[in-house]
């Protein structure tokens, strides 16, 4: 049960981020094209389409690839950090008798 709720949430912030994205490309307060390269990111580990079409701009634009991965490694260190945090380490919170 627990992996379809993470399922739903990566696909629901995912188009999320897309949708914000094309927004983004018509007003000039939001940046569409990060917003949307955000969204593939997260549908790509859902979608076929999406995990092909980053691979195609990674190969494009290879400065764009390489920063995307250490973005990547980034956020994923810190969300491994934040779950560490608030999922595995409450029992370092309880008081000691």
């Amino acid at each position: 049960m627990q992996t379809k709720a993470k399922k739903l949430a990566a696909l629901v912030l995912g188009w999320s981020f897309v949708a914000l994205g094309v927004i983004g490309l018509f007003l000039p307060v939001l940046q569409g094209v990060l917003f949307l390269l955000i969204g593939l990111f997260i549908l790509s580990s859902e979608y076929v389409w999406a995990h092909r079409l980053l691979a195609k701009i990674r190969n494009r634009f290879p400065t764009l690839g390489l920063r995307c991965e250490k973005a990547s490694r980034n956020a994923r260190s810190w969300l491994a950090k934040v779950f560490r945090r608030f999922g595995g380490g409450q029992h370092h919170n309880r008081m000691v008798p």
